[in-house]
């Protein structure tokens, strides 16, 4: 073995100190200072003349290798050229070494304070833990609830909504993406990012999310087929949550988390034992589709009630607002506002009571549902006119579609299919025929049907194989022969934008082919990506932005837990649900404002929720949900009245 050189010894040992931190290594640069220094000092010693000591010649090469200002101070050949030689190393070790430790520890101490790793040291805000597709959506919504916030904040004693959201690399990146989605904007600046991700202890106490009000855990993209599926995050977060907890014996967050499939309830419910409401994405989104499919342009109402901007939402007050009053009298004090019905206490949970008789008392304990373009159109006005009282009865089913089989083509494949196949099998009372087409491979999409226990048969299902990217395969689906057309956004391309641009591809290649058919079928798109929300203006098909319902729904839900139950009731098979109405299903006068047609809907024990126009105005629009009352509706032949029952 050869031995080590002493210089390569001491280059090592040189290295060690250097790479342990800038403090270290400014003891270095100060003990060659000091090495110099001295053996300046020594080499004029000698000399003699105006040192009396080596201490003062030794300050003396100090004073030039820190300063050159002393340069034209020294007298003789030899003190000269030491002084030269002493003020050329001050530049070299003193002012560029030290200068460079410096601002290169200041870069990265102000780039570890950008990459968001100091604690928050919050209370009562709202934490966002993860970044997806669905994270500026959601913030939009959270900034743009004024009422149901102002609210939220005066229940939990505070003036202001702080907003932190996590990251697995927090940047400049996420910030000027915030910036840029709509109802965000400036107030981008109020979002306080952090690095790191949800299933470590140290990025939840970064966040400190055991004192937050609320916490949201967006579900997170993983690959197909990746053992590690969004749905454990999510667990792994609660989880982590729980240890923290105990560990602190701290209270437990409420906590609103999205997960895939629904089957994994009870393990979230396991997973933590406090506040919890769970959200399924790929459910709430199945059952949109099939609700959209039922209730042709119903996506119209989705825009609007489940997306932030403009319209109307649906809210839910606490008894104590109303309390002793009847529906119907209530519905006289809310003349901004439709009265859709009540929440009921039934053990842990709620019964959900929507389209109630007018005549129902409410209690205390009880949730009041409705339908308002702002918050404080819920509560009652002592300026405004009281309206007249309206009787509805008690709801009558309204029978929906024909008694043959409805023909569903499924273009594209992501795991959000299976759930969709279940939702369709749901509805017993309606019958079927569902073709899901895909170039992902035939087994492949089988087994994933098969995992869900979907029974394809219930729903005259069948899987087959075509890419419907090329055209040939597509003609050959003949799409112009059935009801309706759905178009997928994959989950199997590198981003949201791959895969909202392939099914847009598709859509407008579908188009072409409808163009020539003399007949038309609904057409549902899906889409991924917020962004490409205006790049399809003035299409024909109804349009679904899953990311943008979905952070709606998780942020309303955080904002009001009983929100949930009353999209599930709404979007589900059974209950009351939303519908299109011919005006013709009613005895209405030629010409009617909104008073009289709801006074008239209530009758048949529905609720009149607003109107759809077959011609679309200035801003494209046809839906037009609680109007004002007095508002005289000018009903055209093909228009519809939207109204809440049942089927």
């Amino acid at each position: 073995m050869l031995p080590f050189r002493v210089v390569d010894r001491l280059k090592f040992i040189v290295e060690r100190q250097l790479v342990k931190g800038a403090g270290f290594q400014l003891l270095v640069v100060g003990f060659f200072i000091g090495l110099i220094s001295l053996i300046g000092g020594m080499l004029v010693v000698p000399q003699g003349g105006e040192f009396d000591d080596p201490g003062s010649a030794v300050w003396w090469a100090f004073l030039r290798l820190t300063d050159p200002g002393y340069l034209g101070d020294d007298v003789g050949t030899w003190q000269r050229v030491v002084s030269t030689l002493l003020t050329v190393l001050g530049y070299v070790v003193f002012m560029g070494t030290l200068v460079a430790i410096l601002t290169r520890w200041l870069i990265a101490k102000m780039e570890e304070l950008e990459r968001g790793l100091t604690p928050v040291t919050l209370k009562n805000h709202f934490v966002v833990l993860g970044w997806t597709a669905q994270t500026p959506p959601l913030v939009a919504e959270l900034f743009s609830s004024t009422g149901r916030m102002q609210r939220f904040l005066e229940k939990h004693d505070t003036q202001k909504l702080r907003l932190v959201v996590l990251a697995e690399e927090a940047s400049a990146e996420q910030a000027h993406e915030l910036g840029n989605e709509p109802g965000v904007g400036r107030r981008a600046r109020e979002v306080i990012l952090r690095s790191g991700s949800a299933i470590q202890p140290d990025a939840l106490h970064r966040v400190a999310c055991l004192d937050a009000a609320a916490v949201i855990v967006p579900s997170q993209v993983h690959d197909a087929g990746s053992l590690v599926t969004s749905d454990v995050e999510t667990v792994k977060a609660l989880l982590s949550i729980a240890a923290q907890a105990r560990h602190l014996n701290a209270p437990l967050p409420f906590v609103v988390a999205e997960i895939q499939d629904m089957r994994k309830l009870s393990v979230i419910e396991r997973a933590y034992p406090g506040a919890v409401e769970v959200v399924a994405g790929d459910v709430t989104i199945s059952r949109l589709m099939v609700q959209n499919v039922l209730h042709p342009h119903l996506s119209e109402v989705y825009n609007e009630l489940l997306t932030a901007g403009e319209g109307s939402e649906i809210f839910v007050r606490g008894g104590e607002t109303a309390e002793g009053l009847s529906l119907g009298e209530l519905a006289t004090q809310r003349p901004s506002a439709i009265v859709l019905g009540l929440l009921q206490p039934a053990g842990s949970g709620w019964n959900v009571n929507l389209l109630a008789p007018a005549d129902t008392i409410i209690r205390r304990e009880d949730r009041v549902v409705l339908l308002a373009r702002d918050y404080e159109h819920t509560g009652a006005d002592p300026k405004a006119e009281p309206l007249p009282v309206v009787e509805r009865t008690a709801a009558r089913p309204h029978t929906t579609g024909g008694s043959g089989a409805h023909r569903v083509l499924v273009l594209g494949w992501n795991r959000r299919v299976p759930s969709l196949a279940a939702e369709f099998s749901s509805y017993k009372g309606r019958k079927f025929m569902l073709n899901m087409v895909s170039a992902t491979p035939l087994k492949e999409r089988q087994r994933e049907i098969d995992r869900y226990g979907v029974d394809l048969e219930a729903i005259d299902g069948q899987l087959l194989e075509a890419d419907y990217m090329v055209e040939d395969d597509l003609r050959k689906l003949n799409p112009a022969s059935y009801d309706t057309v759905i178009l997928l956004s994959s989950d199997r391309l590198g981003s949201g934008e791959e895969a909202d641009a392939r099914a847009m591809v598709g859509y407008l290649q579908l188009e072409e082919i409808l163009a020539e058919a003399p007949r038309r079928p609904q057409v549902i798109m899906e889409l991924s990506d917020p962004n490409n929300r205006q790049l399809l203006y003035g299409h024909q098909s109804e349009m679904l932005i899953s990311p943008m319902i979905l952070s709606h729904v998780l942020a309303q839900v955080a904002l009001r837990r009983e929100l949930r139950v009353v999209l599930d009731e709404l979007f589900t098979v059974g209950g009351a649900e939303i519908q299109f109405r011919d005006p013709h299903d009613y005895p209405l006068p030629a010409s009617a404002d909104f008073q009289l047609l709801e006074k008239i809907v209530a009758a048949s024990g529905d609720v009149a929720l607003g109107v759809y126009r077959a011609k679309a105005n200035e801003l494209g629009r046809h839906l037009q949900l609680n109007p004002p009352r007095k508002q005289f509706l000018e009903l055209q032949p093909q228009d519809r009245i939207v109204v809440l029952g049942t089927s």
